[in-house]
């Protein structure tokens, strides 16, 4: 009986110990808080990490919120995140947190259907949360956001911004939630006026400033003023190459998920235009509340708009010209006046 206890507890401290692995360098275990394994969360990001300052911190950080709202551990039994390096880190780090029994998994981006997907059919017990794309299982709730209405405003605001009627948008990689994203901000910019020229470029990874930073230096070496990101990580290079042509010629950058006001900052002043917001913090902080009540939204997709106040876009360093046109084209949107494209395909 004894050595069974002992080899009972071995295997607790190494599955333990094998999950607080898999979390990023900033996340230990935190005794503070009570334990509640039945409804604990854990979230796995993608390649851009937790500190990313765009979509996988405002995950972590609304799971943050959640856990101190209720009192709970950081750590095995209350609230976590692993942190993936790069795509093969996934499908371990959920299992990981699987073997550690957290009660529901977070998958923050559409980069993580498949391993969501498969380990929601080997694990019908558990619970999961995707987001950014839809997983049809009874275990999945699944949130998606309609980035195109965010990014149109950016696209507005780009536009009465722009001294030199050229300005720039820099993607991640190509899917159908950065098409979102790139399309609102095509038709925005067009709406306004449609002489407007509008660079678009890739960067082919979310977490890779220094290609984001080549691509945004070209563009402002071609006299673009204006640069909406939407690049995860890699958008720090946009901020980056701003900040070194910024003593020579005025430009902005309009950033993305998060209010990036402080990535602007420079010696004088600061060039975040604006900053489109994604309540992905506030989805994962309903999802998890609806958890705990009983009432987890399994097989079902829940749509966040700005009708939902799910994406919105801050004043920033707009002027009151712009911030008055873009609340005049948010309420269109919202009245269904206006219909943004989801593809750039779709726009004429």
């Amino acid at each position: 009986m004894k050595i069974s206890h002992k080899l009972g507890m071995i295997a607790l401290v190494a599955v333990t110990a094998t999950v607080l692995g898999a979390c990023g360098s900033k996340q230990t275990s935190d005794t503070k808080g009570k334990t509640d394994p039945k409804h604990s969360v854990a979230l796995v990001t993608d390649g851009g990490g937790v500190d990313d300052k765009s979509f996988n911190q405002s995950g972590w950080e609304g799971l943050e919120k959640w856990g101190k709202k209720h009192d709970l551990v950081k750590g095995v039994g209350g609230y976590n995140y692993a942190q993936s390096n790069s795509d093969a880190d996934f499908t371990p780090n959920i299992n990981k947190l699987i073997q550690a029994k957290y009660a529901m998994i977070v998958g923050t981006g559409y980069k993580l259907v498949s391993a969501i997907t498969k380990a929601s059919k080997a694990n019908p017990d558990t619970k999961f949360l995707i987001i950014d794309d839809v997983v049809n299982r009874k275990n999945v709730a699944s949130v998606t956001f309609k980035d195109n209405e965010g990014a149109f405003l950016a696209g507005v605001a780009a536009a009465k911004t722009t001294k030199t009627n050229k300005v720039g948008f820099v993607g991640g990689m190509h899917s159908e939630v950065i098409d979102r994203f790139e399309a609102g901000f095509r038709q925005g910019v067009a709406t306004v006026n449609p002489k407007i020229e509008v660079d678009i470029q890739y960067v082919g990874d979310f977490s890779k400033p220094a290609i984001g930073q080549s691509l945004a230096s070209a563009m402002f070496n071609n006299n673009v003023d204006v640069i909406y990101h939407a690049a995860g990580g890699s958008g720090a290079g946009v901020f980056s190459a701003a900040k070194n042509v910024i003593k020579s010629k005025k430009v902005w950058v309009i950033g993305v998920d998060q209010d990036q006001t402080a990535e602007g900052k420079y010696s004088g002043g600061n060039l975040t235009l604006t900053s489109t917001i994604k309540g992905v913090g506030t989805a994962i902080n309903k999802v998890a509340d609806a958890a705990m009540d009983g009432k987890f939204p399994g097989g079902k997709t829940t749509v966040y708009g700005l009708k939902e106040n799910g994406v919105s876009l801050v004043k920033g360093n707009m002027s009151a010209d712009a911030w008055k046109s873009v609340q005049e084209y948010k309420q269109q949107i919202i009245d269904g006046k206006i219909t943004v494209a989801e593809k750039p395909a779709d726009l004429k």
